[in-house]
């Protein structure tokens, strides 16, 4: 049976390699982004459907909900580090800060699994992509991937009866992504992969594999858990 796929903020980085590892499954895939070149791009590439959708807006979020009678994998990759414009004083630039990465990392899945909620089928599955960041140093940005993690295993409970499955996978450091924004640094960088335990970056593709996996049939029994991909760099016990 070809599913059909759903995967925010999917231009570039981990959501383009989750795009690309459920196209060659076969699967009926749509992306989003917020830039119209980059989606129109990246969707002619992948071989997918694109769709201009900004997550933190309910009316583009809703128009996007629309476009679905039924939905079998939902990814919310969409994210990353707030850029707000420059605040006048200190307390509003914390404000705006915070108020970048919730509405960014945490409320953008929150409304897009709300609105695709009604058509997910059974069997399906609901995954957000979190981050290491929530377990240590992640600052505004940790706290909303924490938050997310919180709110899927709520998630889980509300949707397990339909058979539905929700998860949140939590990369590490991940390499070839425009993540840190020119900020890595060389020594930046060797730090990180030292905390690893098999002493390498991690890619898209890891990121990818296990999103895949979490929608198939050998996953059926796993829900309302934060995976945490990282190559050993923060364990759990």
């Amino acid at each position: 049976m070809t599913r059909t796929v759903l995967i925010t903020g999917a231009t570039r980085g981990i959501g383009r390699a989750v795009a690309a590892r459920f196209v060659a499954d076969g699967a009926r895939v749509t992306i989003t982004g917020r830039r119209a070149e980059l989606v129109e791009g990246a969707a002619k590439e992948l071989g997918a459907t694109g769709v201009v959708c900004d997550a933190t807006d309910p009316r583009a979020v809703q128009a996007l909900a629309e476009r679905f009678d039924t939905l079998d994998v939902l990814v919310n990759c969409a994210g990353g580090l707030g850029n707000p414009e420059p605040a006048a004083t200190e307390l509003e630039s914390v404000l705006a800060q915070w108020r970048a990465d919730l509405n960014g990392n945490l409320l953008s899945a929150v409304l897009t699994t709300t609105a695709l909620k009604p058509v997910l089928a059974p069997g399906g599955t609901a995954v957000a992509v979190g981050s290491i960041g929530a377990e240590r140093r992640g600052g505004s940005y940790g706290a909303a991937k924490a938050a997310l993690g919180a709110w899927y295993a709520a998630l889980s409970a509300e949707l397990g009866p339909r058979g539905v499955t929700a998860n949140v996978i939590s990369p590490g450091y991940i390499a070839d992504t425009d993540f840190f924004q020119g900020a890595m640094t060389d020594a930046r960088e060797a730090a990180l992969i030292a905390e690893t335990h098999d002493k390498r970056a991690g890619t898209p593709d890891d990121i990818a594999e296990t999103a895949f996996f979490l929608a198939s049939v050998g996953a059926r029994h796993i829900t309302g858990q934060t995976i945490h991909v990282n190559g050993g760099a923060f364990t759990t016990r």
